[in-house]
């Protein structure tokens, strides 16, 4: 609660994330590391996955700057729109994956162009985004101009569009640019590099935008801007992104996975075999109890998760120190998954999944507590220590209830994937388990304003419900005050469905954990094993 979290409870490189990449083996897990010849190739995954965090870390961003120029929970839904290609992947990830050049690479073919366009994009971004933004806080009302909403999630979106593009890529270039010794690693670039890119484009951006952080811990003379700018974080990030790139496409080899380093040979389908290929998986009885799971459990979490940041800013807790408390919380995000992998090894690992849920759910209603008081709590714009720690202890306790869902629904999609065609089953559950909490984020932003009952204090004819009736307000000398808060109704809401859901839940994922692996199994490779 009260921070932006990317995409999919940050996704990472389990298996072999990809599309028909190749085949990860049982006695392939045990294969000591060798790291020898392999440190620049793990320089490089790492900045890749680095400059892959930066797209989605500003799209984190733009909603604080967003709901600090007046925008909209609609607006809000809309621009959540702009996350959505990481659910999505699947559907474009067999072309990235069979089409290639091969003379360049199979990878480079589609990485080279990816960042290119997200750099231009970028340049192209940072010329236009304090126009599209609409005028920032403070300014005059009479001169104000909304955000460009529209154009700003189409942007992100194709933004968003390409670094997917380029995470699958990256993942199946991965496989095969390390030793198979050393392909374990992969994740761990993944995962940290990034989570630094992220960092990187969400928080430092946030802190070095805020005039006021800077002020206070940056300068000795006060100024009206922070360090950074938009434009101008978005215009080196743009020319980061050229340069590197160009030196990838003209130093970097692509190499063909070789039995000196290990490799097998792996067993490629075409755009064609692996649609078929989704297709026979999702048909599966297991597979589609499983997608009505992963569609439908987040829903409990979803007001929380979309709208607790987004009104604490509206009850005056400045947007950098919202984002700055992710800082004090990447020791416990680190640790987390090695500590709660130890429970999620065995047989079972969702018993992990189904005692989580309960926690999370009680949580939400901590996180609307503290909502509810926050106004209380500030004086005049002054935001007292004390409610950060009261932040910070509530969003710590809610990274483990999340981690934990995450670390065993991951192990269960690892356990139950066939390892035949490995990376496109876990493509599959984690594009589900990624649209199942992408959707109820939009759906709830949506909502708000809805279920929201507002009137004007010196006309109560005047409900406020749109930007017309809002000035008309203002100009009578009048404010627009909230009699019934949307936020609140869809916690209650959320609350009982959660409750309602976990009664329904906890039988189903039981069912599915207590099947056989080979009920798993795509039954058209079973019998051509057979055969």
């Amino acid at each position: 609660m009260g921070v932006r979290k990317r995409p999919a409870e940050k996704e990472q490189l389990l298996v072999a994330k990809g599309t028909g990449t190749g085949v990860v083996h049982d006695e392939d897990k045990h294969e000591r590391s060798d790291l020898r010849g392999d440190w620049g190739n793990i320089a490089i995954l790492f900045f890749l996955y680095l400059l892959q965090g930066i797209p989605i870390g500003l799209a984190a961003a733009i909603p604080m700057m967003l709901q600090n120029r007046g925008a909209s929970y609609k607006q809000q839904a809309e621009f959540s729109f702009a996350h959505w290609p990481f659910s999505m992947k699947l559907l474009w990830a067999p072309i990235v994956d069979s089409l290639y050049w091969t003379r360049f690479g199979r990878r480079k073919s589609w990485l080279i162009p990816t960042q290119y366009l997200i750099g231009f994009f970028m340049l192209i971004l940072s010329l236009h985004v304090n126009r599209w933004l609409g005028n920032s806080e403070g300014d005059d009302v009479a001169s104000h101009v909304a955000p460009n909403i529209p154009i700003l999630t189409g942007i992100f979106f194709a933004l968003n569009f390409l670094a997917a593009t380029q995470d699958i890529a990256v993942d199946g270039w991965a496989l095969t640019m390390l030793k198979r010794c050393n392909v374990g690693h992969a994740s761990t670039c993944n995962s940290v590099g990034q989570t630094a890119g992220y960092f990187l484009g969400y928080v430092a951006f946030m802190a070095l935008e805020s005039a006021e952080f800077c002020n206070s811990y940056l300068r000795s003379e006060p100024a009206d801007e922070g360090l950074v700018t938009l434009p101008g974080f978005l215009w080196f990030w743009g020319l980061v992104f050229l340069v590197t790139t160009t030196l990838v496409a003209l130093l970097k080899r692509e190499s063909l996975p070789s039995a000196e380093r290990g490799h097998e040979e792996s067993v490629d389908l075409n755009i064609k075999q692996t649609y078929r290929l989704l297709l026979d998986i999702i048909k599966m009885k297991p597979i589609l109890i499983l997608t009505a799971i992963l569609l439908t459990v987040k829903i409990g979490f979803a007001a929380c998760d979309a709208v607790s940041s987004l009104k604490l800013i509206d009850a005056g807790v400045p947007k950098d120190k919202l984002a700055l408390l992710v800082v004090p919380l990447v020791p416990l995000q680190i640790v987390l998954p090695l500590v709660i992998s130890k429970y999620t090894t065995g047989p079972r690992p969702m018993e992990v999944y189904l005692k989580a849920i309960p926690y999370r759910i009680a949580l939400t209603l901590l996180a609307a507590a503290v909502v509810w008081f926050t106004p209380a709590m500030i004086y005049d714009h002054h935001v007292p220590y004390y409610y950060y720690l009261i932040l910070l202890t509530n969003y710590g306790l809610y990274q483990i209830a999340l981690y934990s869902m995450f670390v065993a629904v991951m192990a269960f999609f690892a356990r139950i994937s066939d390892p035949a065609v490995g990376g496109t089953y876990m493509t599959l559950l984690n594009t589900l388990s990624n649209l199942g909490g992408n959707w109820p984020t939009t759906v709830v932003l949506w909502m708000v304003d809805v279920l929201t009952w507002r009137s004007c204090t010196n006309n109560e004819q005047n409900d406020c419900a749109g930007s017309v009736e809002q000035e008309a307000c203002t100009t009578g000398g009048g404010k627009c005050r909230i009699d019934v808060d949307g936020y609140y109704i869809e916690i209650g809401v959320c609350l009982v469905y959660g409750i309602l859901w976990y009664a329904w839940g906890k039988h189903q994922i039981r069912y599915l954990q207590s099947l056989p692996l080979k009920a798993w199994r795509v039954v058209r490779l079973q019998k051509q094993h057979s055969s």
